[in-house]
């Protein structure tokens, strides 16, 4: 049998049946077309279900009765009982409180009228209503409205997922996030969180003297992170381009240009892969502010968490993953080294001993490059045995230079830099340190990492002739740091995936 009379593939009984309602509703939408306008935009809500329940929940009918409180409100139909010549639907509309943006309506015939009612009946699950009426509290005591005016604005082509398991598949929620919002409360209060925790994180910068700015997204030269960027062209300037992996080195030519306290939230990209913690595109927050230091910024970033767990959720201290994380407490900061004998069940000269260090990355089953010198094989014994075990807010200092190639070199030690990264539940969240602003210096780290790209490393930076000319200029000294936004939004929102609390996550092409 050749392809072209291959038989197509069979269609699953929920997928019939999906199919026939979707049909049985375009046929309805072709009746009202016929009727006249299908989709009216004339209709303005002027009540919402959350602040209704919030000024009038505590009323008894005895109470509301007299008042003759009437309102207009418009949602989304998520529930329907029919009962004769009196029914009940609820509406779901944006807000968000005890009961998750939902109000009850009340519709009678009497109301309505004969037409009026008939039509009612024939609306499905998922259709998009204009209600006026007066509120009241029914025998079992929910606040409703008695429907005097019922419209229906958008009609629902597709049936939404039973309504009392909502959508099952976790990649279906990922891919159609529009219907996950729509059946799940989890859902929207986690995204009104991140949203809360954003703009608490902005206020609490403009109040600490920083000025939000915006840089370029398009980059002639990739910088300001070890990382693979994606690769585009620009046609009428005819050039390579690259979509930013960090705004770093744009924000520090603003410290030149005498801008002394930058952020900016941005969205960021990675050409790498993707898991539970990563995500193509993701967003962060980079800050910079002159004559502050790596331990200004421990203290500052502390605050920064704080005040924005506070902001979405009220308090400082959160669940995850069914464990307390206090971000109220201190954060401890403790080095590279003292990591590896509270973590990794070494002494403290065993751990600045590279023969040890090098037969216990080998035991792991790490094969260390021939090339790594004791702070290498320090640093990466701490990702293979440490980081993971960090669940409380930890400040791991003191990085070597090879891997912290924009940080500045401590005065003290010139083999480590001041340099922090910021671990909770086992993850990265936080990586800041006091800015190279020697020219010189810098331009031989990058010298450096463009050696590394020429013998094979992707991630190794580019060499940024313009930035070198922009540090001639002369930059003060500066502390920076980048918090990864969505990593805090898991912690604050309880979330096991980034995807969770990215609206639209990056995935692959549907089949």
């Amino acid at each position: 049998m050749t392809a072209d009379h291959a038989p197509s593939a069979p269609t699953s009984p929920a997928a019939a049946d999906e199919n026939q309602l979707i049909t049985e509703r375009r046929e309805k939408l072709a009746a009202i077309r016929a009727q006249g306008v299908a989709f009216p935009n004339d209709f303005k809500p002027e009540h919402r279900a959350a602040d209704l329940v919030d000024a009038h929940g505590e009323r008894s009918n005895e109470e509301l009765e007299p008042l003759n409180i009437t309102v207009s409100v418009g949602g989304r139909m998520m529930l329907k009982r029919v009962m004769g010549k009196a029914s009940f639907c609820t509406l779901q509309d944006g807000s968000l409180g005890a009961t998750g943006g939902r109000i009850q309506l009340f519709v009678t015939k009497d109301a309505l009228g004969d037409a009026g009612y008939e039509s009612f009946k024939h609306l499905d699950l998922g259709d998009i209503l204009g209600a006026e009426g007066s509120l009241f509290r029914t025998k079992t005591g929910e606040l409703s409205v008695r429907v005097t005016t019922l419209r229906l604005l958008t009609k629902s082509l597709r049936p939404l997922p039973d309504k009392f398991h909502g959508m099952s598949d976790q990649e279906q929620k990922y891919r159609q996030r529009y219907v996950d919002l729509i059946t799940d409360d989890t859902a929207r209060a986690r995204f009104a969180a991140r949203s809360k925790a954003l703009s608490s994180i902005r206020q609490f910068m403009v109040d600490h003297g920083f000025m939000e700015v915006e840089t370029p997204m398009l980059h002639p030269i990739p910088g300001g992170a070890n990382a693979k960027p994606f690769v585009t062209h620009h046609n009428a300037l005819d050039q390579q381009m690259f979509l930013r992996i960090a705004p770093e080195l744009y924000l520090k030519r603003l410290i030149v240009g005498g801008f002394e306290r930058v952020f900016e939230i941005n969205r960021s990209f990675r050409n790498e892969g993707i898991s539970v913690r990563h995500n193509p595109e993701f967003t962060m927050m980079e800050f910079y502010a002159a004559y502050w230091n790596h331990h200004d910024l421990m203290d500052y970033t502390e605050q920064v968490l704080r005040h924005a767990a506070r902001g979405a959720t009220g308090s400082a201290t959160l669940t995850y993953a069914g464990r307390t994380v206090d971000l109220d407490a201190p954060f401890t900061r403790m080095t590279v080294r003292e990591s590896l004998v509270a973590h990794a069940g070494l002494t403290f000269e065993e751990a600045g001993d590279a023969k040890v260090l090098h037969d216990k990355l080998k035991s792991l089953g790490e094969e260390p490059p021939a090339h790594w010198k004791l702070p290498e094989l320090q640093f990466g014994l701490f990702e293979a045995v440490v980081e993971e075990k960090l669940w409380n807010p930890t400040f791991i200092i003191d990085y070597p230079v090879e891997v912290s190639p924009l940080a500045r070199a401590s005065d003290t030690n010139p083999a480590i830099t001041e340099r922090f990264e910021l671990f909770i539940t086992g993850r990265e969240y936080a990586n800041g340190f006091s800015e190279l602003n020697d020219a010189e210096d810098q331009a031989a780290r990058f010298h450096a990492q463009a050696a590394n790209k020429e013998a094979g490393d992707e991630e190794a930076m580019y060499y940024d002739a313009d930035f070198i000319r922009a540090l001639e200029y002369g930059m003060p000294p500066t502390g920076g740091c980048g918090i990864g936004i969505d990593r805090l939004m898991m912690l604050i929102t309880d979330s096991p995936s980034i995807r969770d609390v990215i609206l639209f996550p990056s995935l692959r092409k549907e089949a």
